[in-house]
């Protein structure tokens, strides 16, 4: 496990930000157990992105820093565990402490003690999802729409979109805001972080497939702005390193307006500045879990091969495989800190829960096989202790297991593209997690 190294640009130094300081070369492609683009070509691949704070080798997984901190950890500990890059969250930081506060302590790494590579989403999923209600928006159960039904017909929402932007209501004391593409550019750019999105809209199932059309028009639409705003701040921020802008493709679960949208948003310019491109895409909004790797193989097919794929909000084992094999390079999501606080581990057979009794006099470490500083120092006994006295070291102790486990996953995935492997591992790992 390395600890990422700042890159000789720094924040003080009197160049341009410029593209060129931001790049992703494909080093290795999946040659067995994947899927194939349009062109017969292996869709996924390992390979590397370059940015002003040091590189991050592809596929990688990147923890979650909500609040430019990954909970109940240390910035140096995400270091320590295998974290190439953190992600927090543009519509959180935007509320509380302020974007210009982390601008004036130098950016988000910085402001955190972070020295590698950061990423700001745009806060859209943040809007759309706090200010609706709805508990879950990339897959959703039976229960889940049943829910949801209620929500839509029950629940003030506190976010309304129109074709200029979003106006929503805090979460936290119910003050106005308004999101617009200019908005989010300016407060991302604020931030600091290396790589940021175009701010989109983030649809759920429940929506109708005329008003999936015409968000995903939409959604293009305000790429344009967000082209045009990031090319302005990025000539007026000459002070500080370059942020590459990711466009975001949506389009729920229709072939047709998934392809289109990549399409569309790989093809697009800014208006103003006609040689502005995105320098990489990410793919968000509702989909079936079980159509993961299809959805995200038909965007790949669609997006350019130089530039790097990110899928937002995705971190389960089989998700991993499935959307690196359809050809995606990196991954964020809360959810291994999230279940760690609540006692869930993930071991190499399966889930277990810390807090069950099954563990009261387990004097071993929680999974033998994982080379995290929780498993190698602690027993499972003792983590469960931590949690039914509810002491906040086994939130801690947890998150460093759940973090570890999928960035070492990752990184077994990644080399086993590299040593053209990665059926077997695909079997053997997820054959002992179902067992």
């Amino acid at each position: 496990m390395t600890s990422p190294e700042r890159a000789a640009h720094s924040e003080t130094d009197d160049t341009p930000p410029s593209p060129a300081d931001f790049g992703f070369e494909v080093t290795h492609r999946l040659r067995d157990g994947g899927q194939l683009g349009g062109d017969g070509a292996p869709l996924g691949r390992a390979g590397v992105i370059r940015t002003p704070h040091g590189e991050i080798r592809t596929p990688a997984f990147i923890p979650v820093g909500t609040k430019a901190t990954v909970k109940a950890m240390l910035p140096e500990t995400v270091a320590e565990l295998g974290g190439q890059a953190v992600l927090a969250n543009a519509y959180h930081l935007f509320l509380q402490p302020g974007a210009d506060i982390v601008d004036q302590a130098g950016g988000l790494g910085r402001f955190m003690n972070w020295p590698g590579p950061t990423f700001t989403d745009s806060g859209g999923f943040q809007v759309m999802s706090l200010g609706v209600g709805f508990k879950k928006v990339i897959s959703m159960s039976e229960q889940a729409y049943a829910d949801a039904e209620v929500i839509a017909k029950t629940k003030d929402r506190l976010a309304h979109v129109d074709e200029d932007g979003v106006t929503f209501k805090s979460f936290i004391n119910g003050d106005t805001h308004r999101f617009t593409p200019e908005v989010s550019m300016a407060i991302q750019h604020q931030l600091g972080a290396d790589i940021i999105f175009a701010f989109d809209e983030c649809t759920t199932l429940l929506n109708t497939r005329p008003y999936q059309e015409d968000s995903v028009a939409r959604t293009e639409r305000w790429a344009v702005r967000c082209l045009d705003e990031h090319a302005r701040r990025t000539a007026a921020r000459s002070h500080r390193p370059y942020q590459a802008l990711f466009g975001v493709v949506q389009g729920a679960q229709y072939e047709d307006l998934r392809r289109r949208a990549a399409r569309g948003l790989a093809a697009l310019t800014g208006e103003t500045e006609q040689d502005q491109r995105f320098d990489g895409f990410g793919i968000g909004g509702a989909l079936e879990k079980s159509e993961l790797g299809t959805i995200v193989g038909w965007v790949s097919d669609e997006l350019p091969e130089h530039k790097p794929r990110h899928l937002l909000g995705i971190s389960e084992p089989e998700d991993l495989f499935a959307s690196i094999a359809a050809g995606a390079d990196t991954f964020d999501c809360v959810a291994p800190s999230r279940q760690a606080r609540g006692g869930t581990m993930y071991s190499s057979r399966g889930r277990v829960n810390a807090k069950a009794a099954a563990q009261r006099r387990r004097f071993e470490p929680l999974d033998p096989e994982c080379d995290c500083a929780t498993c190698v120092n602690y027993t499972a006994a003792y983590l469960h202790h931590l949690f039914k006295a509810n002491e906040m070291l086994g939130s801690t102790l947890a998150t460093i297991h759940n973090e570890r486990f999928i960035v070492r996953l990752v990184d077994r995935i990644r080399q086993s593209i590299i040593d053209g492997d990665f059926a077997d591992l695909r079997e053997e790992t997820l054959g002992r997690m179902r067992s």
